[in-house]
């Protein structure tokens, strides 16, 4: 899902506070940690998240967390001010967008593949040069087996869609055929 503006307005300015301490990695690591303590406790979430109690007390409460988890006085700083700023509720975009500005500045692309059957490692170690080459970044490449596709393969890399599976490429020619752009007489 996109980011927002705020969500990456925030996540820009966070980015900067980080690369500024050195913590980028740092930072970047408790924020996924935040991410997966949200997922995990859903009352947390909502009693941190939903502004029905007053600033102070989910202050209070972020703060407890903070001091109990060990969290980085820049990143406790900044969920204190999103509570603050009623911006808790871009947490997930900022966490998104502050992971994508941290892979940038390391060189680094993430890519998803989904295919109808488990690549070998060979396979696997093609694809992660074929997608170094072409982008110039390194590639963290997640493979994915979705039994329900055809064949061929459905790719995200550095958030763009390349969809290489069968059942697309039928459907494009089944589109052609239908449009007579795919029929000729000799």
């Amino acid at each position: 899902m996109p980011s927002s503006v705020a969500a990456r307005r925030y996540a820009r300015a966070l980015f900067s506070l980080a690369k500024d301490a050195g913590e980028i990695p740092d930072v970047g690591e408790q924020l996924a940690f935040m991410v997966k303590l949200f997922e995990d406790s859903p009352e947390l979430k909502a009693g941190l998240f939903r502004p029905l109690h007053p600033v102070k007390e989910r202050s209070a409460v972020l703060r407890e967390v903070g001091r109990e988890l060990g969290l980085k006085p820049t990143v406790q700083s900044f969920m204190l001010y999103l509570i603050d700023q009623c911006r808790l509720v871009d947490f997930d975009g900022i966490c998104d967008e502050y992971r994508r500005l941290s892979d940038e500045a390391a060189g680094l692309v993430r890519a998803e593949i989904v295919t109808s059957s488990p690549l070998s490692e060979e396979q696997r170690g093609r694809l992660e040069r074929a997608l170094a080459t072409r982008t110039g970044r390194r590639v963290d490449l997640e493979v994915r087996v979705d039994p329900d596709l055809i064949g061929g393969a459905v790719a995200v890399v550095g958030g763009v869609l390349f969809d290489g599976s069968l059942k697309t490429q039928l459907s494009q020619l089944r589109e052609s055929l239908q449009s007579g752009g795919g029929a000729t007489t000799s």
